[in-house]
């Protein structure tokens, strides 16, 4: 009796895990969609603030060495409308600026899902600052001719890093299961087949025709003994 009890129980769990997975699929896939309907994903925008830090990074230690060689006013003169590219560390400034409108562009208002936008920045940066290390007089004019290029060298390349080893497969990973999900759903039955009978019905047996007074009898005993000694 015990073993069919279980086996009842059993099959019940089994007729009933149909549904609920099917419900729990589509609520996975609800909540993907609605993730989905962000206008940029968390890594992606990640990366974008990172973009924005270097344009303000380089901006500010562009206005430190202009107030440090003589005063913003004076030096703005000098580097911006007198320009020299041997001396000046306004194009510095301006590689920023590049990179900044290019990667935003691409990966923010586009949402680019390749890797060739950060390739075309970080190789325009690497051979400008380059040049301009080996050409220029920047090596001359104290510790900013040497923190500037530095820095803006580095921060290119920690941006391609992070899109082509964070963004792209992360999202990459997250577009597989969103696949991998839609697909269980196409697979799976939302709605499963109603509880069935755990076992064939018996009907009772038939009643005695002296039924009635047997039950008399037992529930006042001294009646069956009156019955018995007449």
């Amino acid at each position: 009796m015990d073993s069919a009890c279980s086996g009842s129980v059993d099959s019940r769990a089994a007729r009933g895990s149909g549904p609920i997975n099917a419900a729990a699929v589509s609520v996975r896939v609800e909540s993907y969609e609605a993730g989905e309907k962000k206008c940029i994903s968390d890594v992606r925008r990640t990366f974008c603030l990172f973009v924005t830090f270097d344009l303000l990074f380089i901006t500010l230690l562009w206005i430190i060495e202009l107030n440090v060689n003589g005063g913003i006013q004076n030096q703005l003169e000098k580097e911006v409308l007198h320009y020299d590219y041997h001396a000046s560390f306004f194009d510095i400034f301006l590689l920023a600026v590049f990179r900044f409108a290019a990667l935003i562009l691409a990966y923010a208002v586009c949402k680019l899902r390749h890797w060739w936008a950060i390739a075309i920045t970080t190789a325009v940066s690497c051979a400008f600052l380059i040049a301009k290390v080996i050409l220029s007089k920047l090596l001359s004019q104290g510790a900013f001719g040497y923190l500037l290029p530095i820095i803006s060298f580095l921060l290119a390349w920690i941006e391609t890093w992070l899109l082509d080893f964070k963004v792209l497969p992360q999202e990459a990973v997250d577009e597989n299961r969103y696949q991998s999900i839609m697909d269980a759903t196409e697979r799976a039955p939302l709605v499963g087949p109603g509880p069935l009978s755990d076992g064939p019905f018996y009907s009772p047996p038939e009643s005695l025709a002296d039924s009635d007074e047997e039950l008399d009898d037992k529930h006042d005993p001294e009646k069956g003994l009156i019955q018995q000694v007449t």
